[in-house]
């Protein structure tokens, strides 16, 4: 999935926040269905069913020395690990700062999670 807004977006980021948001794409489009949308606004790549915040399922957002992977409906999943952040009504994030971070087992389990509490 080649997207020129991305290129972009990572083209304005250091070496390894680039890496860690290839990485952590990678593992989205892993394990979300091929049908999802990715956007790109401000410092965000969006993953979703359409387009706008309605069908969202997750966003990576660019950090200085980090990505944040966001999951609309967050606090909603099961997190036995622990990983979610964040004090929103609705919406929790995971910090992600080293590659070892993306390799979690738990992580991919949020993001299923995450697809399944979408559709």
């Amino acid at each position: 999935m080649g997207n020129p807004d991305v290129d972009e977006l990572l083209a304005s980021v250091s070496t390894e926040v680039r890496e860690l948001a290839l990485r952590t794409r990678s593992l989205i489009l892993d394990v979300l269905p091929g049908e999802i949308l990715e956007t790109v606004g401000g410092t965000d790549m969006g993953y979703g069913w359409t387009r706008g915040y309605k069908g969202l399922i997750c966003v990576i957002n660019l950090h200085q020395r980090w990505v944040n992977l966001g999951l609309a409906g967050g606090v909603d999943l099961p997190d036995p690990a622990g990983l979610l952040q964040g004090t929103g009504k609705r919406n929790r994030h995971v910090r992600i700062a080293t590659t070892a971070d993306i390799d979690r087992p738990e992580l991919r389990d949020l993001l299923e999670a995450a697809s399944l509490n979408q559709s």
